[in-house]
């Protein structure tokens, strides 16, 4: 969401768009120097997000330059330090997430860059907290599309990270584009049911904090970070609404990253991800092995690249579904029962 004119634009920007959550750059994606917003601006922007009557929520993105991973000790401290600006921010205006992409390691392997990435990640929500004067918000490692040696290109990339760092503070961002891209295949509900299980026996549940919801310009498999419009490029809406509409999705945040017209996204797109989101609801209903999504409980597990200025939000309707396994907020709403994911995650 563009914040040109200051950070509360993009809360008025969501709004006129008609969407729920927005996700924000708190300073340029693509410049190291951070924005400096004076201590006014970010107290009213969180006493706004908390009164706002419809956007419920606000996600940041870090920086794109960040690249946690690299081998000469300069660029890796740069990132690093550019990572805490954006948390120190983040945490200041009451985000609920900074989504990172974690970089790559050009060839080195994961291993070998493990404790490093893993040093700096801790690192950086250590003395974003220090200096916030609070607990950090919550830092979301993105799945990538896989090209190069980007580090998170499958769950279990992700996974590895998570269970080194052992920090509540780390969960995990899915981008649809990026999944896809990467190899697996979500076009009908036992294929989303089943990458939705994977997510959990890696991951784990309790860790998703938000879903980069794009359609891709680029086939399955291609391992390029190319985004296109919904229903518009390789995925397809069906596909997409295979995904959208699984019951351990329901109450995570979707953000859109689609170009629109070349401005990012516009009002028809928002709704359109609120159209396939309820087709999802319908292809679901048989589920898997005849079960419905809406009525059974899933014990499956315990737990390009979109411009800088195309960002919004929208925020998954929930619906009636229990799933075990990940810790939750159940709320009655008449005869339904509704799941409330909470970020938090479990000892």
């Amino acid at each position: 969401m563009k914040t040109s004119g200051g950070l509360l634009t993009g809360l008025e920007r969501g709004e006129a768009l008609g969407c729920d959550v927005v996700q924000i750059f708190t300073q340029s994606p693509r410049m190291w120097r951070p924005t400096s917003h004076g201590a006014e601006a970010l107290a009213a922007y969180r006493a706004a997000q908390a009164a706002h009557p419809t956007i419920s929520a606000t996600f940041c993105h870090a920086t794109y330059l960040v690249n946690l991973p690299a081998a000469k000790d300069e660029l890796a401290e740069k990132s690093r330090r550019c990572l805490v600006e954006n948390l120190v921010t983040a945490t200041a205006i009451g985000a609920q997430g900074v989504v990172l992409h974690v970089g790559s390691h050009r060839g080195a392997g994961l291993e070998a860059v493990k404790g490093q990435v893993v040093g700096a990640l801790v690192g950086a929500l250590d003395e974003a907290e220090a200096r916030a004067g609070e607990v950090s918000c919550p830092l979301l490692l993105e799945n990538a599309a896989g090209a190069g040696g980007t580090v998170g290109r499958s769950f279990e990339e992700l996974a590895v990270l998570l269970e080194a760092a052992d920090d509540a503070r780390l969960g995990v961002c899915l981008d649809t584009q990026h999944l896809f891209a990467s190899g697996v295949s979500y076009a009908s509900a036992e294929e989303a049911d089943a990458a939705i299980a994977a997510l959990g026996a890696s991951v784990g549940l309790g860790r998703l904090g938000c879903i980069h919801l794009n359609d891709s310009k680029v086939r399955l498999g291609a391992n390029r970070d190319r985004h296109e419009n919904l229903g518009e490029g390789e995925i397809g809406r069906e596909a997409l609404a295979c995904l959208l509409g699984h019951p351990a999705l329901q109450a995570v945040p979707a953000i859109l990253e689609v170009p629109g017209d070349g401005d990012g996204p516009r009002a028809k797109d928002v709704a359109l991800a609120r159209e396939i989101l309820a087709e999802g609801h319908l292809s679901g209903s048989e589920g898997l092995a005849g079960d419905s999504w809406h009525t059974r409980t899933n014990t499956s597990s315990p737990d390009g690249r979109a411009d800088p200025d195309m960002q919004l939000t929208l925020m998954n309707s929930r619906v009636a579904a229990a799933v075990a396994g990940a810790p939750e907020r159940w709320a009655p709403a008449g005869d339904q029962l509704f799941v409330d994911f909470d970020l938090s995650v479990p000892d």
